[in-house]
């Protein structure tokens, strides 16, 4: 993924940036968060209200109602059900907005722009983070590790950046939560030498080939020769093995190629 890539993902960031905030997301509400709750036809029982410390907050005729940790359409539904089986209304039926978004931190790390803690002032995806972090420097990973700990265990999840660009992506561009982590590692490299026009470090990208390296390394000098390409790589148990390398062959993060000179 290259510099003008990189400055497309961030553009893409930010114009993916969330939209209103409706019921039927999945963000899970907490203390901070203040909620509107209207019950249409009754606008007597309008409210808004702060998530307290406990977790809730008070709605009229049914009292206190659970709201940290559920989503705004979990909390529709227990006050809509609380008012049918109290008597109170018929098949109510209640719309729960967040007016104000409490605050949040989340920690995007690695090989970003601005690497740091981001403060949340409104509910975010993965794409809104990167954009705040102003997006994947040039040496990034095609994928994020997203670190999220809950009930005391900690999970890791692997993102790849392309897809959540490509045709439904918004699968996988799911909601940033208060604590979360994403870190984009260094992007994995392979080495070249020998008989090659530009010999180097490069990006190792998906899928890479012996032939795409090479193009990588701006094709044979004139005295080098397909014959005889040998990869160094370091095995499982840190020794370094030497093998010889077919045009087709894959290449693998840190392996070293390298192209002989032509004997004729």
């Amino acid at each position: 993924m290259n510099k003008v890539w990189r400055s497309v993902l961030m553009m893409c960031a930010l114009l993916l940036a969330a939209p209103a905030w409706s019921a039927t997301d999945d963000y899970r509400m907490g203390t901070g968060d203040v909620l509107r709750i209207t019950v249409y036809g009754n606008p007597d029982l309008t409210t808004e209200a702060r998530v307290g410390e406990d977790g809730g907050l008070t709605f009229p005729l049914i009292g206190a109602v659970k709201a940290s940790g559920l989503t705004p359409s979990a909390v529709e539904k227990d006050i809509a059900s609380r008012l049918t089986k109290g008597g109170f209304i018929v098949d109510p039926n209640v719309n729960l907005n967040i007016v104000q978004f409490r605050g949040q931190q989340i920690s995007v790390l690695g090989r970003v722009n601005q690497p740091g803690k981001i403060a949340l002032e409104k509910v975010s995806r993965i794409t809104d983070a990167l954009a705040l972090a102003r997006g994947i420097s040039a040496d990034g990973a095609d994928t994020i590790t997203l670190v999220r700990t809950q009930d005391g265990k900690t999970e890791y999840r692997e993102i790849s950046v392309p897809a959540l660009f490509a045709p439904g992506g918004e699968a996988i561009n799911e909601l940033v939560q208060d604590g979360d982590v994403l870190n984009v590692a260094r992007q994995p490299m392979f080495y070249i030498y020998g008989e090659v026009q530009r010999p180097g470090s490069f990006r190792l990208e998906q899928n890479m080939s012996v032939v795409q390296a090479l193009s990588m390394g701006g094709g044979l000098s004139p005295r080098g020769t397909q014959r005889g390409i040998m990869i160094k790589r370091r095995a499982a148990d840190g020794s370094l093995q030497e093998l010889d390398a077919e045009l087709s062959d894959p290449v693998k993060k840190d392996d070293v190629i390298y192209v002989k000179e032509s004997l004729f």
